[in-house]
């Protein structure tokens, strides 16, 4: 068994495959109208055949609270693997990202939390 799915909850589609393609540098996978809103996955430019993100509408009455509540608390939604998060930090902040962390130690890890301009906190996280 492995993961070939992974959602995330938007707030505007349009904006997020914006900033999911251009911005962070994942590819488009799918793009297919689905009513009023859209079928939309990405992926790993390293694994375009792996794992698909889908950016999915946040219109469920149970999502905008929750989420709302994780960006409250400075929880991020999910978190993404780099290869050197203080290196994707200093990439990411130069395209104009906004942190709500900047790259911390903890441990062998180091991660950086930005804000994806679509209602998440991300986190990007590195071995060290």
């Amino acid at each position: 068994m492995k993961i070939n799915l992974a959602t995330i909850f938007v707030d505007d589609q349009t904006k997020a495959l914006e900033f999911y393609t251009s911005t962070l540098g994942f590819v488009p996978v799918n793009d297919i109208p689905m009513g009023e809103a859209r079928w939309i996955t990405v992926a790993s430019p390293e694994q375009p055949e792996g794992t698909q993100l889908s950016l999915e509408p946040d219109d469920h009455p149970a999502v905008r609270p929750f989420l709302e509540a994780l960006v409250a608390d400075g929880i991020p939604f999910t978190s993404f693997a780099v290869e050197d998060a203080t290196a994707e930090y200093t990439r990411l902040a130069a395209a104009g990202v906004t942190f709500t962390q900047q790259p911390t130690a903890m441990g062998p890890v180091t991660t950086a939390v930005f804000d994806d301009t679509c209602g998440n906190l991300i986190q990007i996280a590195s071995m060290d």
